[in-house]
């Protein structure tokens, strides 16, 4: 007898991913089990859910129809057995997660005992990368993303604002001097860092009187990792502006120095995005939660977010 609910979820799951493949190994299941599992629903059904073709997967309109209405319906279960259980710590189940390297190792990742005290249950499966994901592709339940998000199919929470710091090693220093203006930029090296969005190389940005200020500072090397980023910084290849929560133990050891302090770079929003017209189960909601109870703890994560807003419409202007 086929289960319906584990049939709608394998069906939701494939749809979402647009791969038999990747769904089945999300779930845990093998692909054989998959497609055996959607086409008994079609038998039971009696109409076509998907076509499938040896190079995509597409979703036939009463499929569209099921699948809007199976994904209603599991969210509503997903509720109802929370609200039975009447804890949260009951939660079950798995959740794949991605964020910045940055804000995983000095936030999150350091927390991860609160949160499985809270939640025994759950298992999270981070990512850890600058990358832009797509959640629906790749089968990604929420994702901790910096600066504005441009994709009109995610919700957003703002978490808040990460601070950023202008810092190079004493090597550097040493060899370059120390800048004591912006005007100094010119003459100095960066180590420059490429956009996940657009793969373009970031200008350094400083907030001035109140208006974001752009500086393009010339370098030999750019890299779109964070690490990469520290660590290029470290071994004295130029001035960096990595954030200040990953660049804190360098700054704390005398491995790096702050520079220019009077002019601060301009802090980066941060939030966690998850999917638009989908009810937010209670796992994601328990974990989006715990990550806003995080980040108002958190050192060197403001709050301003409309100060912020302004200055960034500075740097990237209508």
């Amino acid at each position: 007898m086929l289960d319906r609910i584990t049939a709608m979820r394998t069906f939701i799951r494939i749809v979402d991913t647009n791969s038999f493949t990747r769904a089945a190994e999300s779930l845990n299941i093998p692909r054989a089990t998959a497609t055996t599992i959607v086409q008994n629903l079609e038998a039971l059904l009696g109409t076509q859910l998907l076509v499938r073709t040896t190079r995509r997967i597409s979703v036939t309109p009463e499929g569209a129809a099921y699948y809007e209405r199976c994904a209603q319906i599991l969210a509503d279960i997903d509720e109802m057995e929370a609200s039975i259980r009447h804890a949260t710590d009951n939660l079950t189940g798995r959740l794949r997660i991605e964020m910045p390297g940055a804000v995983a190792s000095a936030i999150v990742l350091p927390a991860l005992d609160d949160f499985h005290a809270r939640y025994p249950n759950l298992d999270l499966a981070i990512g850890v990368s600058n990358r832009v994901v797509d959640l629906v592709s790749e089968a990604i339940d929420c994702s901790i993303q910096l600066g504005e998000l441009p994709d009109s199919t995610l919700v957003a929470r703002h978490l808040g604002t990460i601070e950023h710091v202008t810092c190079a090693s004493p090597a550097y220093l040493a060899r370059y001097g120390t800048p004591t203006d912006l005007d100094d930029l010119r003459g100095h090296v960066a180590v420059n860092c490429m956009s996940p969005h657009n793969g373009r190389e970031v200008a350094f940005d400083f907030e001035v009187n109140g208006e974001a200020q752009t500086v393009k500072v010339n370098g030999f090397i750019k890299v779109s990792d964070e690490q990469a980023y520290l660590t290029c910084g470290l071994q004295g290849h130029g001035l960096i502006q990595p954030a200040r929560i990953a660049a804190q133990p360098y700054l704390d050891s005398g491995q790096l120095r702050e520079v220019l302090p009077q002019w601060k770079p301009v802090p980066m929003p941060v939030s966690v995005a998850y999917l638009k017209n989908r009810r937010v189960s209670p796992r994601v909601r328990a974990f989006v939660d715990w990550l806003a109870e995080l980040f108002e703890k958190a050192e060197h994560v403001e709050q301003d977010l409309s100060r912020v807003r302004q200055l960034l419409r500075g740097l990237h202007p209508a």
